[in-house]
C-alpha cells in the first residue's frame, strides 16, 4: 500500500483551528478528503470546507469527478463516548473507507480544568461531586484519544484494513513541570500508549505514532481567556508556526521509517525521534515561553502562603 496521502480519506479531530486545522489544510492540498470533528470552526476553518464542498452531482460527499478531495463538519465532544462513535459513523457514510485518524483535539490545563484549581472552584470547570470523578484535561487530552483508537483499530482489524493514527502530543510527554501537572500527566500517558501500540504496524499494517511539538503559535494563547496571565510570553520567545508540525504529521503519514510508535519531536526548524530509553532533555527554539518558570516561582509563593483551596 502507497503510503502517499492523496486519495486517501481522513477523521482528524480538534481541526477547527490551530495545528489541527494546517494539518488538515495540507492534507486537502495533497488529495486527501477530510472530516473535521470538533465543537466549533473558526472563520478560517469554515473558508476551508467551502474551498472543498462535496461534489454536489452525487449523493455521498465523495471527491468530486475532477478528484478534488471533500472536507466535511461533524460538530463533536471528545469527552463523549457516543459523538465519538458517531464521528467515525459518519465518515463510514460519508467516505468509501477511513485511511487517517488524527485525535487531535488537547486542551492546556489552566484554569479550567486544572490540578491548582480544584475540582469545584470557581475557576474550575471539573465538578466537585462528579461520579464517576474526571479531570476534563485528562478527558480531552487522553481518554479521547485512547478511546478514538480503540474504534479505528476496531474498524481497520474488523475490515481486514491497513490504517494509520497520528497523535498531538508535545514535548511535556518527555518533560515535567509543577505549574501544569495534569497536563504533562496526560501527555506522558499519550507517550506510553503510542508506544505500547507500536508492534500493529509490522503485525497488521497498523501505523501508530504521535508529534510532540514544542510551543506552537494557535489562537490558543492569543484568545483563550485561561491562557491570559497565566503564562506570559517574554521578548525572546519563539513559537512554532502550526504549518510546520503539520509537516511533520504528514511525514509521520507517508515516512515508512515511522509508525512503530514513534515520538516525532518538533521545534523551530529541527525534528528528531525521541528515543524509548536514554533520552535527553530536549533544546531547540520554540521549546517553551519563558514566563512559565514564573508562572513556577508564583505557584510556590502561592502555596506557601495560601494554601491549596479543595
Amino acid at each position: 500500500m502507497s503510503l502517499s496521502v492523496a486519495g486517501k480519506y481522513a477523521v482528524i479531530t480538534g481541526a477547527g483551528s490551530g495545528i489541527n486545522l494546517a494539518f488538515a489544510r495540507l492534507l486537502l492540498q495533497r488529495g486527501c478528503s477530510v472530516l473535521i470533528g470538533d465543537l466549533a470552526l473558526r472563520p478560517e476553518a469554515e473558508q476551508l470546507l467551502s474551498e472543498y464542498p462535496p461534489a454536489a452531482t452525487t449523493s455521498s460527499p465523495t471527491p468530486s469527478a475532477n478528484n478534488k478531495p471533500t472536507a466535511l463538519f461533524q460538530r463533536t465532544d471528545v469527552t463523549s463516548w457516543p459523538q465519538l462513535s458517531a464521528l467515525m459513523a459518519r465518515a463510514s457514510s460519508a467516505f468509501p473507507r477511513v485511511d487517517i485518524v488524527v485525535p487531535g483535539a488537547g486542551i492546556f490545563e489552566p484554569a479550567a480544568s486544572s490540578f491548582w484549581d480544584a475540582p469545584g472552584t470557581p475557576r474550575s470547570r471539573d465538578p466537585a461531586d462528579a461520579e464517576p470523578g474526571s479531570y476534563a484535561t485528562i478527558a480531552v487530552n487522553l481518554t479521547h484519544p485512547i478511546r478514538l483508537s480503540q474504534l479505528a483499530i476496531g474498524r481497520w482489524t474488523e475490515r481486514g484494513e491497513r490504517g494509520t493514527l497520528v497523535h498531538v502530543s508535545s514535548c511535556a510527554g518527555h518533560m515535567v513541570g509543577i505549574g501544569t501537572p495534569l497536563y504533562f500527566a496526560s501527555k506522558h500517558g499519550l507517550h506510553g500508549f503510542v508506544r505500547s501500540l507500536g508492534g500493529l504496524r509490522d503485525e497488521l499494517g497498523i501505523r501508530v505514532s504521535a508529534v510532540a511539538p514544542g510551543t506552537v503559535r494557535t489562537p490558543m494563547w492569543g484568545e483563550d481567556p485561561d491562557k491570559k496571565g497565566m503564562v506570559r510570553e517574554g521578548e525572546g520567545d519563539v513559537a512554532i508556526e502550526p504549518e510546520e508540525i503539520a509537516e511533520a504529521m504528514l511525514e509521520l503519514c507517508e515516512n515508512e521509517e515511522y509508525g512503530d510508535g514513534t515520538i516525532l519531536e518538533v521545534l523551530q526548524g529541527a525534528t528528531r525521534v525521541v528515543p524509548l530509553y536514554g533520552n535527553v532533555v530536549p533544546s531547540g527554539r520554540g521549546l517553551m515561553v519563558s514566563g512559565y518558570e514564573q508562572m513556577q516561582k508564583d505557584l510556590y509563593e502561592k502555596l506557601r502562603t495560601e494554601g491549596l483551596k479543595v
